[in-house]
């Protein structure tokens, strides 16, 4: 028998563009199984008049310094104002002004254009950064911030209220996807209990998403769904912003990396994921399966949900009618007796789920006065 990878029976919901691959590869390689509905996309750089715009307006006048946030944001610019025939312009501008970078890849992606820092924080943080401008003095000068996919308000208004002149400069901005079919479908999984854990790596990407359950009415039962059932992640606390400001709760990892985040997602899960002894078989309880005896057991939502709530109640009996609510979609107590049915065939053991006649259905788990 093969061992059982870390995250296999869970399914993990994706909404990223930028990098989705990346992190359903590392997730998929422990096992899990992955939904992907981008909730976001990218504008083209050649195409996104808002950052030509930006970049004229910093040819057209001197500025005093530039913040540069992220390094693949920074080389997008540069990339792009080559192809507008200002790259040369661009550089020859940068070079004659204070150059300020949140963490080594921007400062590695300002190097690499033969340019030079006067600041890195050894934190990565954006809020370190603004703290140095606002000590050195910011009243009277003109400071352009590249952005990376989403606004940086705090940050920008904090150089404004100083007396800075701001110039915003959005690297890769972030629209609505093309096609919201995807997201939509993987909306109905997480209401459908589908779908164990979300990670994000983008404040956009979760605000679309919570901006598409509220346009078609599932906003509450998504966020019931997210807050209650599904572990949701995200890479660092601007990302969790949205979410954080509808009450669902989310795990940070450390550090805010891709890897990290995939690392903190599977931790999380097995932690929390059920074991018992029933029947005489070990069980453990996974997002969409079972192992029972150490051999994984795929289980359909519904049956799933009855095993869950029969396990947070191990060896008592749970009445048909309390096991309607665990239902995804509700329903009467015969889809509970069907449920359970499909339950003792998923598990390839009927006798881990006992029938109480006439009350309703346990765990064959021993309880304390069995034990005595």
């Amino acid at each position: 028998m093969t061992d059982v990878l870390p995250l296999a029976g869970y399914a993990i919901g994706i909404t990223a563009a930028r990098r989705a691959d990346e992190l359903g590869a590392l997730l998929v390689r422990k096992g899990a199984t992955v939904r992907y509905g981008p909730a976001i996309r990218i504008v083209p750089l050649a195409d996104d008049s808002e950052l030509y715009a930006a970049t004229k307006l910093l040819l057209e006048q001197p500025v005093d310094a530039v913040v540069a946030t992220t390094g693949i944001g920074f080389r997008g610019w540069v990339e792009a104002a080559e192809g507008w025939g200002m790259g040369d312009e661009l550089i020859e501008r940068l070079a004659a002004t204070n150059m300020l970078t949140r963490g080594p890849k921007a400062k590695g992606a300002v190097r690499a254009a033969g340019l030079s820092e006067v600041y890195s924080p050894a934190s990565e943080s954006n809020a370190e950064v603004l703290q140095h401008l606002l000590e050195s003095g910011v009243d009277g000068q003109r400071i352009a911030v590249q952005l990376h996919g989403e606004p940086l308000p705090y940050f920008v208004d904090s150089l404004r209220a100083a007396g800075a002149e701001v110039v915003e400069v959005p690297v890769y901005r972030w629209v609505g996807p093309a096609d919201p079919a995807p997201l939509d479908r993987l909306i109905d999984s997480v209401l459908d209990g589908a779908v164990d854990a979300m990670p994000f790596t983008s404040a956009p990407a979760a605000a679309s998403m919570l901006a598409m359950a509220a346009r078609t009415g599932r906003h509450a039962g998504l966020v019931d769904a997210l807050t209650k059932r599904v572990l949701v992640t995200c890479v660092g606390p601007i990302t969790a912003g949205p979410l954080a400001a509808v009450g669902i709760p989310t795990t940070q990892p450390q550090r805010a990396r891709i890897g990290a985040l995939a690392r903190t997602l599977a931790d999380a899960l097995v932690e929390r994921s059920p074991r018992l002894h029933a029947a005489g078989r070990d069980v453990e309880l996974r997002g969409q399966a079972a192992i029972v005896d150490g051999e994984l057991r795929e289980v359909a939502p519904a049956p799933m949900a009855v095993l869950r709530a029969l396990a947070e109640q191990p060896g008592k009996v749970v009445s048909r009618r309390e096991l309607t609510t665990a239902l995804p979609s509700g329903g009467e107590e015969h889809a509970v007796e069907t449920a359970i049915g499909r339950l003792r065939t998923s598990l390839g053991e009927g006798r881990l789920v006992q029938t109480v006649v006439k009350r309703g259905y346990r765990l064959a788990v021993a309880t304390a006065s069995e034990d005595v």
